[in-house]
């Protein structure tokens, strides 16, 4: 805050602004002194007043006629006056003939050198200035506190705070640690740096501490987040007798939010309110975000309405936190009004506006906004230009977003964020790992949100050899141990089919989150090991973290896929009676499928009924494919129907009620249903399976004879069949839902896609390693049993995930104990 209060003043024109009157005064009195002196001796004290004023009043042209009258006499100033000189070119920027000056002064003092020096430090001439400074040290030139608070500050203004240690010594040496004005520039320094510690050492070194120390303080606490610290030296401060200012209170304030203590806030803006600080842009700014963040939105426009609105800022901020808040269309009024009152947005009020537009997927109004960005010339600000990527991405506009990363001549590491998000969230998990190495080859260094989002996308591809490369990339960074890398990981090697190493990026965490806790226990779900899941639970009951609704989900799950009746519904209860979480369609869903996978078909059909809102098509989903185990005809037909009523072009609906028929042998409704399926347009999907090898991955279809390797193939699944009848195999012919004859039916059900797969993996892939297969349907009952028996033929760990969940073949078992 006193670094942003710094740089206001530090702004003044680079052109006379000279008032006429003023000007007429200041050369009148110039030409009085002139006539007034008949001595030839020439009057240097005249000449450094009169550049006082010019300096004062903003006169550009009378200082340079001054200085060209000084020259004309002589060139006499005495070096006070030139020192005013100096300090009246570096005030208006003009550093050339600063410097010129400069090196014209014989006997140049500290104060010289320090003049220059700030002239360089405003001009961001950072290095000359530090040069210089080496110059005074060099010289012999005295070392005072106003030398020391110069150089500190300008280490803060170029980023070059950690050099503040070298400075501190030196203060410490000369005894200068106690002086007021040096002890608050290094409070800067080290609150830059990130040291408060270091901060208050030397604030509690200060002798006679002044309002700008106390202030310094209280703000270095609460710039690195030591909030409670901040409130307790604010109330010592007011106990010592100092009154806040507009700075104080704006970081008492920021301290109050970041402690969500909404009620001291509010003490606070009681304080404020007696004093003449209220309308301070500051301080108003804060009681916005104060009020915003407590939920407070009516109290928050109050205080909006009492500032002033002449000022960009306080709309921008207002517009920023109703778009961060979920508010968006109270955002866009905001800027509407804005608008109406004829202040003039900049590129972060445009940035929160788009913000809004991605919020609502308001592609209309995100494109005006574009067109407006044009003309006012901000498309090529990285603010604005990232804002715009993000609004397109949200509204499923890749094309776009795409286009504007490539035509931006600034990309920063949130440029490339934004559009490997969009290509994540767009379900284009192969394109965002393209890019992300592409950001790699561009040396651009990846952030949380990077990893996170690339570990998303192989997780949604299922693609574990990319993930472990990023793992191990992530090890290299600081990235490595950070909670929301290490959930994405959790949740990459879970869906990767690899719940071991999931486990153990889970325990190697410093700390869980929630986010940690349900993807580990959704992980076990998936992968059918619900002792793990509902161990997992019941350590995360010991911790500070409070089961939600999606824990709840991935323990109903867990439940669901072992046939969990009793621990089920106990855990639905304890849902909702112990922790007063309302259940959504997800939970509905789980405990459907529990009681209909269990048999129960007419108490899941009764609770679909008590559901207190209009059932959804996953809930009617569920009762469905439990008919279809339990061959229900009437229950199922009853269901599908109701999944048509609302989306009547649903593939799946259509496929598991041709199941039914087919496993019910009524093979005329089998037709019918097909019939209305090709007049209707809609087309069974079809089965896939897939394999990664050496980073390519090979998909397989039902009977497929395209691959190189067809050949190879066929004669491994002739091997694995005749192996497979020797263990005991017999065909499941129910698995064929089509009216052929037997000897067809077994020949279909050898070149299922997943086995397909399976026999390629084990031609190409290392004995050692496990097989994992990826498959888009459920898995047949015929394939499961052949796996199982393959899986102990040959020795290998065969890991299969289909569209529920995944399964691990091991020794002649599976995971899901053929539940599933």
């Amino acid at each position: 805050m006193i670094r942003l209060l710094r740089s206001k003043l530090l702004q003044h024109p680079n052109h006379c602004k000279s008032n006429t009157a003023l000007c007429i005064i200041t050369q009148r009195t110039f030409l009085a002194q002139r006539t007034s002196y008949s001595s030839p001796e020439f009057n240097t004290y005249i000449y450094g007043s009169l550049l006082q004023s010019c300096i004062r009043n903003g006169d550009y042209a009378t200082g340079k006629y001054l200085h060209c009258e000084i020259i004309k006499k002589g060139n006499c100033l005495d070096l006070f006056a030139n020192n005013i000189l100096l300090n009246f070119y570096v005030k208006y920027d003009s550093l050339p003939d600063a410097a010129k000056l400069f090196d014209e002064i014989p006997d140049r003092n500290t104060v010289s050198f320090v003049t220059l020096i700030q002239g360089y430090s405003q001009c961001l001439r950072f290095s000359e200035a530090i040069g210089l400074f080496s110059r005074l040290h060099g010289e012999g030139h005295e070392l005072n506190p106003f030398v020391f608070s110069t150089v500190l500050k300008l280490l803060v203004s170029a980023e070059w705070a950690k050099l503040g240690f070298s400075v501190h010594a030196c203060v410490y040496k000369l005894g200068f640690n106690s002086d007021a004005f040096v002890g608050t520039a290094l409070i800067d320094c080290y609150s830059v740096c990130g040291y408060a510690e270091c901060a208050r050492q030397v604030f509690d070194a200060i002798e006679y501490k002044d309002m700008v120390s106390w202030t310094g303080m209280v703000a270095c606490y609460v710039e690195n987040e030591c909030f409670e610290e901040s409130l307790k030296l604010f109330s010592r401060m007011r106990i010592v007798g100092f009154k806040p200012n507009n700075f104080t209170f704006a970081s008492v304030l920021k301290a109050c939010v970041g402690l969500e203590v909404f009620n001291v806030g509010k003490a606070v803006h009681g304080c404020a309110f007696k004093t003449s600080y209220l309308e301070e842009l500051f301080v108003g700014v804060e009681l916005i975000d104060l009020y915003i963040k407590s939920r407070d939105v009516d109290d928050a426009l109050q205080v909006f309405e009492e500032m002033p609105k002449d000022d960009v800022i306080p709309w921008s901020f207002m517009i920023a936190r109703y778009a961060q808040s979920e508010q968006s269309e109270e955002a866009i009024e905001m800027f509407c009004r804005m608008r109406r009152g004829l202040v003039l947005p900049n590129q972060f009020t445009l940035a929160s506006l788009l913000q809004a537009c991605a919020s609502l997927v308001d592609l209309q109004l995100g494109n005006q906004i574009h067109c407006h960005v044009v003309k006012v010339g901000l498309d090529m600000n990285v603010f604005v230009s990232n804002a715009l990527m993000d609004m397109y991405a949200k509204c499923g506009r890749m094309e776009n977003s795409l286009q504007l990363f490539s035509e931006s001549p600034n990309c920063t590491d949130v440029s490339w964020n934004t559009v490997i998000v969009g290509y994540v969230q767009a379900g284009n998990g192969e394109k965002a790992l393209s890019l992300f190495k592409d950001m790699l080859e561009c040396q651009v260094q990846g952030t949380e949100v990077t990893y996170s989002s690339v570990l998303r996308a192989c997780a949604g591809i299922a693609a574990l050899e990319p993930g472990s490369q990023i793992h191990s990339l992530s090890v290299k960074t600081i990235y490595d141990k950070n909670t929301v890398v290490g959930n994405a990981l959790i949740d990459m090697y879970a869906k990767c089919g690899n719940i071991k190493d999931a486990r153990l990026v889970f325990d190697t965490l410093r700390e869980h989150d929630q986010v940690s806790w349900n993807a580990m226990i959704s992980g076990y779900s998936v992968h059918g090991l619900y002792g793990e899941a509902l161990k997992t639970f019941e350590l995360m009951l010991e911790t500070e973290c409070k089961p939600d609704k999606v824990t709840f989900v991935g323990i109903l799950s867990a439940c669901s896929n072992a046939g969990l009746l009793d621990r089920g519904q106990a855990y639905f209860k304890s849902m909702v009676e112990e922790y007063d979480i309302e259940p959504c369609a997800e939970h509905y869903t789980c405990m459907v499928w529990l009681l209909g996978r269990s048999g129960h078909l007419e108490k899941a059909a009764k609770l679909v009924h008590e559901i207190p809102f209009e059932p959804s098509v996953m809930v009617w989903r569920a009762l469905l494919s439990a008919c279809v185990i339990h061959n229900d005809v009437e229950l199922g037909r009853i269901s599908a129907q109701r999944v048509l009523e609302i989306e009547p072009e649903d593939e799946a609906t259509h496929v598991l009620l041709s199941n039914i028929y087919a496993n019910a042998r009524r093979w005329g409704n089998v037709a019918s249903i097909r019939t209305s399926m090709k007049r209707k347009g809609i087309r069974k999907e079809p089965g896939l399976s897939w394999i990664e090898n050496q980073g390519r991955v090979h998909y397989f279809s039902v009977g497929d004879t395209s691959h190189p390797d067809t050949k190879l193939i066929n004669g491994m699944l002739e091997w694995l069949n005749m192996k497979a009848r020797n263990e005991g195999y017999v065909p499941d012919f129910s698995s064929v839902l089509l009216d052929v004859e037997d000897v067809d039916k077994e020949q279909r059900l050898w070149v299922h896609s997943e086995r397909l797969a399976l026999a390629y993996g084990l031609i190409r892939t290392p004995s050692i390693s496990p097989l994992r297969i990826i498959k888009n349907l459920r898995i047949c009952a015929d394939c499961h049993a052949a796996i199982k028996l393959i899986s102990k033929i040959v020795q290998r760990d065969i890991i299969i995930r289909d569209m529920n969940r995944f399964h691990h073949f091991h020794e002649g078992i599976c995971s899901c104990g053929d539940y599933w």
